[in-house]
Formats: C-alpha cells, sequence, structure tokens
C-alpha cells in the first residue's frame, strides 16, 4: 500500500450547498473529504467540517486547483484563498485539477513544492493525469504524491493506471464511481446486488475497493450518504469480482476533450 494511509471511501462534494452534509457524512463515518476551486462551495465545505466533532488531526481533506491557476503566483494566491475557504492552515492533498491551461510541468511543479516548504499542504495530487505526464510530474517534484484522481468505475475498469499506482505506491482515487447513476442499469452489477442483499451502488464501490490502492469519492446525499459508507463492509467473492471484470461495455461519463484538454494531454482508456 502507499506510504501514508488514505481513507478508501471519500466523500465527494461536487454540488453540495449546505454544511449540515459535510456534517452528516462525517458523522456517519467518512474521514476523507474531496472539494475544489472548481465547485464553489470550500467555504461550505469548511464550515460543515467546523461544525463537527470529529478531530482535525482524524480527516483528509483534499482541494483541487483550478486549470487556470496554475501559473506559479496565481497557484500561490489561490491556494491561500482556497485555505481561507476552508479554515485551514495546511490542507492535507491538493491536486492539480487538469493538466491543462495554465499547467505547465517545471513552473507548476515547483509551485507546488514550494507550497509544500512553507507548510500549506501535505501531499500533491495529480487529477486526470495519464501515466506518460504522471512519470513526468515524479521527475520534477519533491514533494511527495500522494494520489491521482481520476473516473473510475465498473463501466470504466482503468487497468493502466491501476496497474500503474500499485507500480508507484500512490493512490488512485476514483471520481463518478457510480457512472454518474448510469451503473444501476447494468444487469450484472444488478444481479450481484440482488445475491448479496445490498444495493449497486454498493456493489460498484466494493468492487473498486478489492484493488489494491484505489479509493473512491462518491458524492451523494440523504440516506445515500450511508448507504455508500456501508460499501466498506462489503467483500464481493472471487467469482463475482470477476463477473464485474468481465463486463464488456466502457462508459465514459467526463469528457475529456469537453474540459478543453490540451495537446501535450493525450487519454487513454
Amino acid at each position: 500500500m502507499p506510504h501514508t494511509a488514505l481513507p478508501r471511501l471519500g466523500f465527494g462534494t461536487v454540488g453540495v450547498t449546505d454544511p449540515e452534509t459535510i456534517e452528516t457524512a462525517l458523522e456517519i463515518g467518512y474521514r476523507h473529504i474531496d472539494t475544489a476551486q472548481w465547485y464553489e462551495n470550500e467555504t461550505i465545505v469548511g464550515r460543515g467540517i467546523a461544525r463537527s466533532s470529529v478531530p482535525r488531526e482524524e480527516l483528509t481533506v483534499a482541494t483541487k486547483v483550478l486549470p487556470d491557476n496554475l501559473g506559479a503566483e496565481d497557484l500561490k494566491h489561490s491556494t491561500e484563498q482556497s485555505l481561507d475557504r476552508l479554515g485551514l492552515d495546511t490542507v492535507d492533498l491538493l491536486y492539480v485539477h487538469w493538466p491543462t491551461n495554465a499547467y505547465d510541468p517545471v513552473e507548476t511543479l515547483g509551485a507546488f513544492d514550494d507550497l509544500y516548504d512553507d507548510g500549506k499542504l501535505r501531499y500533491v495530487g495529480l487529477s486526470n493525469f495519464t501515466p506518460s505526464l504522471l512519470d513526468e510530474a515524479r521527475e520534477i517534484l519533491d514533494a511527495p504524491i500522494l494520489a491521482t484522481q481520476v473516473e473510475m468505475h465498473p463501466l470504466l475498469p482503468q487497468r493502466e493506471l491501476v496497474e500503474y499506482v500499485q507500480r508507484t505506491d500512490i493512490y488512485l482515487v476514483a471520481y463518478s464511481p457510480l457512472a454518474q447513476g448510469k451503473v444501476f442499469d447494468d444487469p450484472v452489477l444488478g444481479d450481484i446486488a440482488d445475491k448479496y442483499g445490498v444495493s449497486v451502488a454498493q456493489v460498484s464501490l466494493a468492487w473498486l475497493f478489492s484493488h489494491d490502492n484505489v479509493a473512491a469519492i462518491p458524492k451523494a446525499s440523504g440516506d445515500h450518504i450511508r448507504d455508500n459508507y456501508e460499501a466498506l463492509s462489503l467483500d464481493l467473492n472471487d467469482e463475482d469480482i470477476a463477473r464485474i471484470d468481465a463486463i464488456d461495455h466502457q462508459i465514459r461519463t467526463v469528457n475529456p476533450e469537453a474540459e478543453e484538454k490540451v495537446d501535450r494531454t493525450p487519454w487513454t482508456e
């Protein structure tokens, strides 16, 4: 496993507009909270953390830097703003959200190193990076890399990146781990869920957790917050994992081209 423990199940905050949602997730047991400058809700997330009784040292709080803020000075300034909005002195995991727009490997990652040296972040995250871009970043960075974050779910298994993180001792953090609801239409997942008497969401998350070095950050509200959390207690047998592995169609719910990816960021699988 990677050099530090990252909670395998995190709470994704896209669209969260109420601190109570964060507080509820923490009360249920989530200890990994993921937000981003892009989501425009770091203040809400920070308020939820502040309202919770969970000690700060038990939490992994992650945020991501907008592609337009990846120039050195903008990165440092916007990170300070993120920390202010979150009400934190240090963020546990700070990501490059997409390696596009103002992203320059040497300049951007050098600024991450400076922020690390200044105690503003504990670990670097690299979101939506291909293996070749991860290799490049690992060569440049002195600060420790904890995770890469990409879309991953039973309908997009990301086998190349899973092998990569297992080989390089970092985490793959799966966003959209329920394929934005499309997993609920898959008959294999539905059949396995019926077999175990659980939800398709739990089956999908448990399949992710069956991979070493893979974490997930589903977003949820209401009863789904607890339902997703209970996936941590679900152990799929080898036969059912193999059935999911054999699903023969792939669906990507986040289109890299729509994120204005640049030519130097090829996308595989």
